[in-house]
């Protein structure tokens, strides 16, 4: 939960968190798909841009622009959830960490709170919906076995089980703890550096803030979500052998492979994330106190 004068109520928070996750996933799919690609490892033969325009303008071409949104359900489902626990999650984990006299959490304890948080998002609701989500983005460039979502969700606990759904749980958790703590730390460390100041919280400080989040968390998290995509490919890979296959497909410069296009959904998703977030908040807090 962003810093607040009053503290929000837990309703408020899972309510206006999950509503924030889906408008951001809806907006910034093409981005994350984009991403997604360049991350998966090509197939034999195939060359794959770099350039996150000519990534979607490609596969517009070649597939049609319902291509463009594989794998949109489940990553908007999942970002319900997972914004909606992460904000609620955040708003309890940090009252756990803030000072017991003044209520105000110094920048160190705003980043731990939000790692905790991460964790918890990964467990309960990042890990399975992004594994699903990537299998199917990468299934619709090779296999093509995947007739929707649930058809997904049914073959990969047939063939793997219930840890079928968590492959790249350590990454994804490792993503999300950083990406989190990040992401939630710096906006809450700079909508209380402004408070502090007298800056007035408009929709337009609002986005700001988290744009620039946005951009902290991805260039500081960018070689775990490498990590996480080559490990909930289609196959299915685990941790340590999609960390070897990144480093002996392309060097350490892999890791970081896919920043401009989740550099591009970051910034926008966090200003869209937060401002969302702060308008609903602002609707129910009325309502629901």
């Amino acid at each position: 939960m962003p810093a607040q004068d009053a503290p929000v109520p837990p309703s408020v928070s899972f309510i206006a968190g999950g509503v924030a996750g889906g408008v951001e996933a809806i907006a910034t799919y093409p981005f994350e798909f984009a991403k997604t690609r360049v991350q998966l490892r090509n197939q034999t033969g195939a060359v794959s841009p770099k350039n996150p325009f000519l990534v979607v303008g490609q596969v517009f071409r070649n597939e049609g622009v319902r291509a463009l949104y594989k794998g949109c359900s489940t990553l908007v489902v999942g970002s319900v959830a997972k914004d909606g626990v992460r904000f609620l999650a955040f708003d309890s984990i940090k009252n756990a960490f803030a000072d017991p006299e003044t209520g105000s959490l110094s920048p160190l304890r705003n980043l731990l709170a939000g790692m905790c948080t991460g964790v918890v998002a990964s467990t309960f609701a990042v890990t399975p919906t992004e594994r699903i989500k990537t299998a199917l983005i990468d299934d619709a460039r090779t296999a093509q076995r995947f007739h929707s979502s649930s058809h997904a969700v049914r073959l990969l606990y047939r063939e793997y089980g219930l840890r079928g759904m968590y492959h790249g749980y350590a990454g994804t958790t490792l993503k999300q703890a950083g990406a989190t703590a990040f992401r939630l730390g710096t906006y809450n460390i700079l909508k209380d550096f402004e408070t502090s100041r007298q800056v007035e919280q408009s929709t337009a400080t609002n986005f700001a803030n988290g744009a620039v989040a946005g951009t902290v968390t991805t260039y500081a998290t960018q070689p775990f979500d490498t990590i996480k995509t080559r490990s909930q490919s289609a196959k299915g890979a685990s941790t340590l052998d999609a960390f070897r296959s990144i480093l002996a497909d392309e060097g350490v410069r892999g890791f970081w492979r896919g920043t401009t296009m989740r550099l591009g959904r970051t910034i926008f998703s966090g200003g869209i994330l937060f401002t969302v977030y702060e308008e609903v908040a602002g609707l129910l807090n009325p309502l629901l106190r």
